[in-house]
């Protein structure tokens, strides 16, 4: 199945198949109030949103007058290859399954050149299978236009962590947390695994939370 992609005066080829369930959670978000002055002073910028599709963050990104690309990872790379799983056997008896990073990118992840602005990762990274992490962190430095920004989430705990949540935005310092299917953290990182995984970036902006979460905007 091929990945659709949103932007301005193009409507959705189809819907997000990621069902979004239960009330929008409003949460205090210092990285998106900076992400949103950087938003509202620029002119258009190409934002990739990573997440289930999200009319209310379409519609917010176009009306600032840039345009919005849309990839549904998580969900995809846990349950939309035609097998229902992008694992691969081991290359030999006894090792670690393989992800098809190549076939997963082209049908999911194919920017077709384009070069992005302004990527919110959210907490993709905590869920992708551990074979993805790095490749799409490398995709995406290749995809991120010099001085481009990211935007990401990260848990800093196992226990007592909410479902996947899609993050809707707002116009103030404030982002909307909606659950979504129930797919379990698979890893928990540091600030110093963090820089480590993004040490192609150029330099990396930490912001303080009250919950478990990591916020950090990295830039290219």
């Amino acid at each position: 199945m091929l990945r659709s992609f949103f932007k301005r005066d193009q409507e959705p080829e189809r819907n997000s198949p990621t069902v979004l369930s239960g009330p929008r959670i409003p949460r205090h978000s210092s990285a998106w109030s900076a992400m949103l002055k950087h938003l509202k002073e620029e002119e258009s910028l190409r934002v990739l949103d990573i997440g289930p599709t999200s009319p209310q963050n379409i519609n917010f990104v176009t009306g600032l007058g840039h345009s919005i690309y849309m990839g549904d990872v998580v969900h995809e790379s846990l349950t939309g290859a035609p097998d229902g799983s992008w694992l691969l056997p081991p290359e030999e008896e006894g090792g670690k399954p393989r992800f098809n990073v190549e076939g997963f990118f082209e049908q999911n992840l194919n920017f077709g050149g384009r070069q992005f602005d302004v990527v919110l990762l959210w907490t993709t990274l905590d869920y992708i299978p551990e074979g993805l992490i790095e490749p799409l962190v490398a995709h995406l430095h290749s995809a991120v236009s010099k001085g481009g920004r990211i935007l990401a989430l990260f848990h800093s705990k196992m226990a007592g962590a909410t479902a996947y949540c899609r993050y809707h935005l707002t116009d103030n310092d404030t982002i909307e947390m909606q659950e979504t299917e129930p797919h379990p953290i698979q890893r928990v990182y540091t600030n110093r695994s963090i820089e480590k995984l993004f040490s192609k970036f150029s330099n990396y902006r930490f912001f303080l939370a009250k919950d478990n979460l990591y916020e950090v905007i990295i830039t290219r």
